[in-house]
């Protein structure tokens, strides 16, 4: 089962006249053989699980490197200032961010949103409106099916792998679905739900995997707080009307291409960009001394 386009759908939703949530989770069960009730509970599940490594943060924790940790505690002394440029609701999103991708970091329990290196966007936007918006546990787990299936799309079309796309195919992949989401949220329609996905999928276009050390923390744990935001942001967008020039389906499409276009050096092997520079250097022979 699955489905390799958003218009897929979109399509059976309007046919069956239910919101596009629904598609998804009577795939699942179908895929799993399971009822409706064992699979909504299941995606409850998993976010709670981001709703308790979000509460179990620990600022005082450093990742094995020493390259992680402690941001998140920043973040939220920074939420108190009163002279920011950015309003409560992005701050937020920003802190939560940072804060579930360095639990990752410091091997704590999170969820793979769709990866691990991409983990603290989807939880970032979601525990950021149910702390800020009036909404019930049900709605936001409905709004994971939507990413869920926006998620769905991108890895039969194009692919959530880092080492295979680069980091678009992860940070990206989560910031489309996360998008999404906020949409389903907003009460906006599969159309703008699926542009929505778009806007913030070509954003994300070609950004590198290139990580220090080949750790999951820099550059990542800052990207993940880049695709929270760009996902408000294009969520917004489709809110207002605005929609993707090109369809979303050939967005996803696209970004397929240019994962396949890119050099091995630039797909999570550290041979390339940030990975090979002299801080990055440093770093790796501190940690082969140390091992």
């Amino acid at each position: 089962m699955g489905f390799s386009y958003l218009t897929e759908i979109e399509d059976i939703a309007k046919q069956q006249g239910v919101p596009f949530w629904r598609v998804i989770i009577e795939d699942d069960m179908k895929e799993r053989n399971v009822s409706f009730e064992e699979s909504f509970e299941t995606m409850r599940g998993m976010y709670r699980a981001m709703r308790e490594a979000d509460a179990s943060y620990d600022g005082t924790l450093r990742s094995v490197s020493g390259l992680a940790g402690g941001d998140g505690a920043k973040l939220e002394e920074f939420k108190k200032k009163k002279n920011r440029l950015i309003g409560d609701f992005l701050t937020e999103v920003m802190e939560k961010a940072v804060k579930m991708s360095e639990s990752n970091a410091c091997m704590r329990r999170i969820v793979a949103a769709p990866t691990a290196g991409s983990c603290g966007v989807i939880p970032a936007v979601l525990l950021t409106y149910e702390s800020q918006r009036e909404v019930s546990e049900d709605r936001l787990i409905e709004a994971l099916f939507v990413a869920a299936g926006i998620g769905e799309v991108i890895a039969e079309s194009a692919s959530i792998s880092g080492a295979e796309g680069g980091c678009q195919a992860e940070i990206g992949s989560a910031s489309a679905m996360a998008a999404g989401a906020v949409v389903y949220l907003e009460g906006g329609s599969d159309e703008e739900i699926m542009h929505a996905a778009a806007l913030a999928l070509k954003n994300m276009l070609g950004l590198t995997c290139d990580p220090v050390a080949g750790l999951v923390e820099v550059p990542c744990i800052k990207r993940n707080v880049s695709g929270a935001v760009n996902a408000i942001v294009s969520s917004q967008m489709a809110m207002a009307g605005i929609r993707s020039a090109i369809l979303p389906d050939e967005v996803i499409d696209s970004m397929r291409r240019i994962g396949k276009l890119l050099p091995a050096c630039l797909c999570e092997t550290g041979q390339e960009g940030l990975a090979i520079t002299p801080t990055a250097l440093e770093v790796v022979r501190k940690l082969r001394e140390e091992a």
